[in-house]
């Protein structure tokens, strides 16, 4: 599946994932409306939005900087890896491994300052 390209269509998926997300908790709200199930739905999004957070932000800018997650699948192989290399002795596991959907290269999607020609470089026409 090619990645989406389109801010409309990306702004509408996000929207959408909104929207089920606000769905369920309401339906979970109106299964069981007290304030224990509340606070505790509130905790559990709360929580998994700081994962996501940590799985993308914090190894990319802090941990290993050569590495860019597709997705949590591509984050639960990273974990793999590095464990496996700790095992067999591979150092301490560290530096970038490539993932299936990571993008080539130094390991970061090109972007207008870093890229040579052909290669994702933004060109100003005038």
């Amino acid at each position: 599946m090619a990645d989406l390209k389109s801010p409309r269509l990306i702004y509408a998926k996000g929207f959408l994932f909104l929207l089920a997300g606000g769905m369920a908790s309401g339906l979970l709200l109106w299964e069981a409306p007290t304030l224990r199930v509340a606070l505790l739905l509130a905790v559990a999004v709360w929580c998994f939005a700081r994962f996501y957070y940590f799985a993308f932000y914090v190894i990319e800018h802090y941990v290993d900087p050569g590495f860019r997650f597709a997705g949590l699948g591509a984050f639960v192989r990273y974990l793999l890896a590095r464990r496996s290399a700790a095992w067999r002795g591979d150092g301490a596991g560290g530096g970038a491994r490539p993932v299936a959907g990571a993008a080539p290269g130094n390991g970061h999607p090109p972007s207008g300052k870093d890229a040579g020609p052909g290669e994702g470089a933004t060109v100003r026409r005038e």
